[in-house]
């Protein structure tokens, strides 16, 4: 069942599923979602009680995983627009032209073709190969600095994905948004250094803050970014 609490000015809703176990539970999904196991019978004021003093933590959970939560605004692909690359603003220029192509000129994002209703596949088209050759660049030195910790990652591959900038599942493969390269440098370093290491520790312990700022110490700096980024 969802049920609500207030804590300040900020309300926390969250789902209660009551099991065999003896202790009550409390996580927080990606999604932001705020998930409750708890032993049968125990009443909703003692799990709000809990909840209660759990919030401020809950809180900072949620807005952890916020920050990989891509905001990208709606784009009409038109000429004057800016774009995103690595962190910099780019105008669109349309030039009309029999042969397609993409590429960046001077401040702008110049889009060649004879058929304007092709520019956002063009330009979609071009972040994509552009993604692949970035990732995997900045990739390899941190994966190099990781294998002192005896792991290296199967593969890392592109995957759009809504509510998530990267994750990595349990068989050690790193997923990454493909519009992270829309971010500065450090951003990307930031969540491929994050994904590596929670192939480690899998789960958002001390441990792991411990290991993410031994590899990255201004992490926070980059994470503040990416929470910004084309809020």
């Amino acid at each position: 069942m969802t049920q609500v609490i207030q804590f300040g000015s900020k309300q926390i809703n969250f789902k209660v599923t009551f099991t065999d176990r003896k202790t009550l539970g409390i996580t927080v999904s990606p999604d932001l979602a705020v998930l409750v196991k708890a032993p049968q019978d125990t009443p909703l004021e003692k799990i709000k009680e809990k909840l209660r003093k759990r919030a401020p933590w809950i809180i900072r959970q949620q807005s952890f995983f916020l920050s990989f939560h891509p905001k990208t605004p709606a784009r009409k692909y038109l000429s004057g627009e800016t774009h995103l690359y690595m962190g910099r603003q780019y105008r669109l220029k349309i030039v009309e032209s029999e042969i397609d192509s993409v590429k960046l000129k001077g401040r702008f994002l110049e889009v060649s073709t004879h058929d304007k209703s092709r520019v956002k596949n063009l330009v979609n088209d071009w972040y994509l190969l552009n993604a692949k050759k970035k990732f995997h660049m900045l990739a390899l030195p941190l994966i190099e600095k990781f294998k002192k910790h005896k792991v290296e990652p199967g593969s890392i591959i592109l995957r759009d994905m809504p509510t998530r900038w990267g994750s990595c599942t349990p068989r050690g493969k790193i997923i990454l948004n493909p519009e992270l390269i829309k971010a500065p440098k450090g951003c990307i370093e930031y969540v491929i250094i994050h994904e590596l290491c929670h192939l480690i520790h899998h789960d958002h312990t001390q441990k792991f803050l411990d290991l993410q700022t031994k590899e990255m110490p201004d992490w926070e700096k980059w994470k503040m970014k990416l929470e910004r980024l084309l809020a």
